[in-house]
């Protein structure tokens, strides 16, 4: 690539005319919104080098690696490591406040949503999602902060969720030392969580793994919370909730826009897992999955979707679909989060706790 900056302003100029363009393709269902209505909703905006500028103010909150005296509620600590000397790449570490060295916790790689193109490990609503896993769990989780679009363009968040993986097997081995948190950990007891597009990310990231040997790390299980997938010919609940205030379908064409490689339409495989392409012979080696959705989600038909693909490669699932609902419930409903930590509690509980279960997860 040229990396003289006096092409900048063509490359800028080139990923504009390329995303208009792109814009004038839609299915004919979103033709009475235009993608300035999107960014709008989406609070992002182009700048004039091709990056975006992202609106949304949700606050990003450090880490609490000790306890503090102003927090007597605190439930759990955090720290920021990095992973990579060579790049900006790091992760988020939780561990329970009282978490003892005589019982090892599973650990949990953890992805945020976002639609590929919002938010950090660090926006205080995943912050506290993970917080709240780590204890209730309890686990250690590993929240992967990862690149994102346009600027990054996928495969590079699932290329990073899998550098992640590559880090905690090296910090299993003892590879140029270990974090002392991980003393509490178990990393024959490895869980996939994603929520929305972290779902999506965590998907491929399980399907990746398995041409790599990450021992002594087993991924024992994966955990999707509201996939965002997408495709061309629209699905039912797609149409239903054509317009919802939560996942539009009209913002949603921009964001996967946004998202997938500049060739690639909602056909991909990227974005619909269902189309065949590189992953379906990997399929039959996944470990077991957790599969939730709602009702009221637009794209709770996309993860109906991808259960019957699962099944009918004989992996094992526990699905949970809820009457009513909407996108990302878990964040603002606190009865709806106590109901998903529960359910996702009782499947790490009831998965790998036998050393030959989900064994060709590690292979």
């Amino acid at each position: 690539m040229d990396q003289n900056p006096k092409s900048w302003p063509a490359m800028a100029a080139y990923s504009i005319l390329m995303f208009l363009c792109l814009c004038q393709s839609w299915p004919a269902v979103n033709c009475q919104h235009t993608w300035q209505e999107a960014f709008t909703a989406l609070g992002i905006s182009y700048n004039s080098n091709g990056t975006l500028d992202r609106q949304i103010q949700i606050p990003m909150v450090n880490a609490t690696p000790s306890g503090d005296p102003n927090q007597p509620t605190l439930v759990a600590l955090s720290t920021d490591v990095r992973i990579s000397p060579l790049s900006k790449a790091f992760v988020r570490l939780y561990r329970p406040v009282n978490a003892s060295a005589n019982t090892k916790l599973p650990v949990i790689v953890y992805l945020h949503g976002g639609d590929f193109v919002l938010f950090s490990a660090s926006t205080v609503i995943f912050h506290n999602f993970c917080n709240n896993i780590a204890a209730q769990f309890p686990a250690i989780v590993v929240s992967v902060e990862y690149r994102l679009a346009p600027e990054n363009r996928l495969p590079a968040a699932y290329n990073d969720a899998l550098n992640a993986i590559f880090w905690l097997q090296s910090q299993a081995i003892g590879y140029s030392g270990r974090h002392p948190w991980f003393k509490y950990a178990k990393f024959s007891r490895v869980f996939l969580l994603g929520s929305s597009a972290g779902a999506n990310i965590v998907y491929h990231t399980a399907l990746r793994t398995l041409d790599f040997n990450i021992k002594p790390l087993k991924i024992r299980g994966v955990l999707l919370n509201q996939a965002f997938f997408g495709g061309i010919q629209n699905t039912s609940s797609e149409l239903r909730l054509l317009d919802d205030a939560y996942a539009p379908l009209y913002v949603c064409d921009v964001l996967w826009t946004l998202a997938l490689p500049t060739y690639a339409n909602k056909d991909h495989e990227f974005c619909n897992p269902l189309t065949g392409g590189s992953y379906l012979g990997r399929v039959p080696r996944l470990p077991r999955f957790f599969v939730k959705g709602n009702e009221g989600d637009p794209l709770v038909d996309r993860s109906k979707q991808l259960v019957q693909l699962l099944r009918a490669y004989q992996v094992p699932v526990v699905s949970k679909f809820d009457e009513g609902g909407y996108h990302g419930i878990e964040l603002s409903n606190t009865t709806a989060a106590t109901e998903l930590y529960t359910a996702m509690k009782n499947f790490i509980d009831s998965t790998g706790l036998t050393e030959d279960e989900n064994s060709h997860a590690s292979i």
